[in-house]
């Protein structure tokens, strides 16, 4: 059944099969056919995309999942919006679940801030809207001049751990890193359960010099600076031992993030989380990129399951490690894409979603 008024073409701008899974999920809840497209590489490597029917007047919306190869999502994106947008239609909605080089949003040394860039071409390329999910810092949300939805899958993973975890109030969720404690905060009130946090961890590049400050030589010049401007020296920061703040002993330990990638510190945490008593561990997050190695240090570490959504296709790596469970999120995407192309209010996705969520 069509859920939706006229007028709507929905488009996948994946050249790769699995990641357009998403897009028949949202496509077959809304009772639309997907748009007819062609996304292929050129022999040259270069991405060629033909849309096959008209779409003239008409509110696009263009759903892309991040695959292993990065640089060509981002090109296909573009290229589509583009086409979209030379073929005259009304409005272009691109639905991105996980936004890449999110990470890059802050300047390091002499780094750029990529996630500006990347917001930059997209609005260029012609998008009038983007739907996304957990972004890695809301900030992303200004480097847009077009209006943003940043949805929330923290009510489906919530109902997992509810439906799924059998003994769950003997719970407690944990914060692998001080930098992740609000979420595991949102978590915890919402679940009524305790919270503990690692401190101590080896931190990963983007906890430390984040903003330029630490850019010039560390070595003294003589001859720079004005004898009577000394600056004082930034004393350099010394990593204590690892404690968990907080009662883990007996109980489920809950580790909880936006997206889980290299997992080395997810490991790390779960044996330090083992030492202290937790007799059974999960890993919940959004954005389940799992890169290289992942599946196999996962299956081989003293975590018990780990939980992500379909925002990154990760069937291959499901195969690899039968720990690793995926949460659909098909439907409020599918909902936030029937709301605004019938110009209905999207404050009812963002219901009791708070500042820290």
């Amino acid at each position: 059944m069509n859920h939706t008024k006229g007028g709507l073409v929905i488009f996948t701008a994946n050249s790769h099969p699995s990641s357009r899974e998403l897009g028949k999920r949202i496509a077959e809840r809304l009772g639309v056919e997907l748009g007819k497209v062609q996304v292929y590489q050129e022999a040259n490597r270069e991405t060629r995309v033909q849309i096959q029917e008209s779409v003239r007047g008409k509110d696009v919306f263009v759903i892309q999942t991040v695959s292993k190869d990065v640089n060509t999502t981002i090109m296909e994106m573009l290229i589509m919006v583009y086409a979209c947008r030379t073929s005259c239609a009304r409005s272009i909605t691109g639905v991105l679940p996980y936004f890449p080089y999110s990470k890059q949003c802050k300047m390091r040394k002499r780094g750029s801030i990529v996630s500006k860039l990347i917001a930059s071409m997209m609005c260029k390329a012609g998008l009038t809207h983007l739907i996304t999910m957990d972004l890695h810092q809301k900030e992303i949300q200004g480097f847009f001049n077009i209006p943003v939805d940043n949805l929330r899958a923290s009510p489906f993973l919530l109902q997992y751990i509810q439906e799924e975890i059998p003994d769950y109030r003997n719970a407690v969720i944990v914060a692998k890193s001080p930098s992740s404690a609000k979420r595991a905060q949102s978590f915890a009130e919402r679940l009524r359960l305790g919270i503990a946090v690692i401190h101590g961890e080896a931190q990963d590049a983007e906890s430390d010099q984040v903003d330029g400050r630490h850019s010039p030589p560390t070595v003294k010049t003589t001859g720079a600076i004005h004898p009577s401007m000394e600056i004082p020296l930034l004393i350099p920061k010394e990593k204590p031992p690892i404690t968990v703040v907080g009662d883990v002993g007996g109980r489920i330990a809950i580790i909880v993030d936006d997206i889980i990638d290299d997992v080395d510190s997810f490991v790390a945490a779960a044996e330090t989380l083992k030492e202290r008593g937790a007799y059974k561990i999960f890993v919940m997050a959004t954005h389940g990129i799992l890169s290289c190695e992942a599946p196999r240090f996962i299956e081989e570490s003293a975590i018990d399951e780990v939980v992500v959504t379909n925002t990154i296709p990760h069937e291959l790596q499901k195969l690899q490690c039968p720990k690793i469970k995926t949460v659909d999120i098909s439907m409020i995407l599918s909902e936030a894409i029937r709301r605004i192309h019938n110009g209905e209010s999207m404050s009812y996705l963002f219901r009791n979603i708070g500042v820290d969520d």
